[in-house]
């Protein structure tokens, strides 16, 4: 007998979209809608906008885009990031013009979205309805809501490398310059979420976080990704009194991250890029923090204050692997049995 469940999950861009097939894989959403899931429910993901940017002359949201391109089965799959197919022929005319920056890839395919969605924001659209319109193209079996209508970027205050006068001061670049030019291998000093203060949290994402039967931070980098998520006003206070337990997940495994630079980003706020780290930088709601439950890698450990830590496999080889990291979270939460 199958159980239903409203699953919300907090997510950044690549890691965050692959776990999300897990979380549709179990449910049998999406892509797997054929599938005789044991667990029913619906699916919302809150996502991150800390990355996005104004390039080109066009709003950019990769987290957005990548999840939305992931679930609806148009994400390049050797990447991880972008459409399938890509060319990049726009990209090259640019550089002939010599147009700045030169160091960011956008595609010809990728391109089409942009421009819908600047077209949209421009005439006065807020961005979780650009993309709800977004999202009829590509059918992601989600509701993928933006943290936050308001724009909150993520800005990094570096070294500067040089040269140029400014070479050896400290300023502040936005994160896609330190992640994707300099692939965070300058001195960097902090992090700061522009915008955020005066920020609120988007239309539903609340009611989503307070309304789900189970909320799970997913494996997505703890600093720049759900950080910058739980920066915007609201948020964390939701995940501080929703009655659905909260369960995160592990993005280290064997003491680094798979995927993107997150032990960076941990060093530079003084966190320990272990999952006991990791996880006491969240906290436990029974003190000031957010997690009720914290799954970590298999062989590893983290003691954690007030928070129910267990080991399960957390690798994110396919997606019904996957989906049994998503089965021992609701398991956790008291929500889904052994499996059958």
């Amino acid at each position: 007998m199958s159980i239903d469940v409203k699953v919300t999950v907090l997510v950044g861009g690549v890691g965050g979209a692959r776990f999300l097939l897990g979380v549709q894989h179990l449910l049998g959403l999406g892509q797997f809608s054929a599938r005789d899931a044991e667990v029913d429910g619906e699916l919302t993901a809150v996502v991150n906008i800390g990355d996005d940017a104004w390039m080109f002359g066009l709003r950019i949201c990769p987290d957005l885009d990548t999840c939305m391109y992931t679930l609806g089965g148009g994400i390049d799959p050797e990447r991880g990031w972008g459409h399938r197919n890509e060319t990049w022929h726009a990209k090259e005319e640019l550089a002939a013009y010599g147009v700045q920056p030169d160091w960011f890839g956008l595609g010809d395919r990728d391109l089409a979205t942009h421009l819908v969605r600047t077209q949209m924001l421009r005439a006065g659209y807020p961005l979780s309805q650009v993309t709800e319109a977004l999202c009829h193209r590509w059918s992601p079996g989600a509701r993928l809501l933006p943290a936050s209508d308001d724009r909150v970027e993520t800005h990094v205050v570096v070294t500067d490398p040089g040269p140029g006068e400014h070479a050896g001061q400290q300023r502040a670049i936005h994160f896609q310059e330190w992640w994707v030019r300099h692939r965070a291998k300058v001195p960097t000093h902090s992090f700061a979420f522009v915008g955020a203060e005066q920020a609120k949290a988007g239309p539903g994402v609340v009611e989503a976080i307070t309304e789900a039967d189970v909320v799970l931070i997913a494996p997505s980098n703890p600093v720049v990704s759900i950080g910058a998520i739980l920066a915007v006003p609201g948020i964390r206070g939701a995940l501080r009194t929703t009655p659905a337990p909260v369960i995160g997940y592990s993005p280290i495994i064997a003491g680094k991250p798979l995927r993107g630079m997150a032990d960076e980003c941990l060093s530079v706020i003084g966190v320990p890029s272990t999952s006991e780290g990791v996880g006491r930088h969240y906290g436990s709601r029974k003190h000031t923090g957010i997690l009720d439950g914290w799954l970590v890698h298999e062989g590893d450990h983290a003691d954690i204050d007030g928070v129910d830590v267990r080991a399960v496999p957390l690798l994110m080889t396919e997606p019904a692997a996957t989906a049994e990291m998503v089965r021992a979270g609701l398991q956790l939460a008291g929500l889904a049995g052994e499996r059958r």
